[in-house]
């Protein structure tokens, strides 16, 4: 079975009523299909209303969560740079996040189809 890393946008949908985020993730916790970059769970904490607090450690908790390793680091740097040479500057963090679904065999579930331009990534 597929397993999927939730970029921090379709956690955010989730978290604040999206029904179509909801099916997406009901159906991957079905499956134990769901992961979760360490650093979406950095980015949830930081845009994390306080009346949020119950739901996003609820969320971040449902999800394996996948670490940054030294490996994903270097893949991720390989990425930035490969990107930056055509012409495409990426965010340290979607570099560790597609390194992360990369290194991994995971899908990116992501609305920001842009931020992740290498091929195959995406769900």
């Amino acid at each position: 079975m597929q397993t999927v890393l939730i970029d921090t946008d379709v956690a955010i949908d989730y978290l604040r009523g999206s029904k179509e985020a909801a099916e997406i993730l009901g159906s991957l916790w079905k499956n134990n299909t769901a992961y979760l970059s360490i650093l979406s769970a950095y980015e949830l904490y930081a845009d994390m209303r306080p009346a949020e607090k119950d739901d996003t450690e609820n969320f971040i908790n449902a999800c394996t969560i996948e670490p940054v390793t030294m490996k994903i680091a270097k893949s991720a740097g390989e990425i930035y740079r490969r990107w930056r040479a055509k012409g495409k500057t990426l965010t340290s963090i979607y570099c560790m996040i597609a390194a992360t679904a990369s290194i991994n065999n995971h899908k990116i579930a992501t609305r920001n189809r842009d931020h992740y331009p290498e091929e195959g990534l995406l769900l």
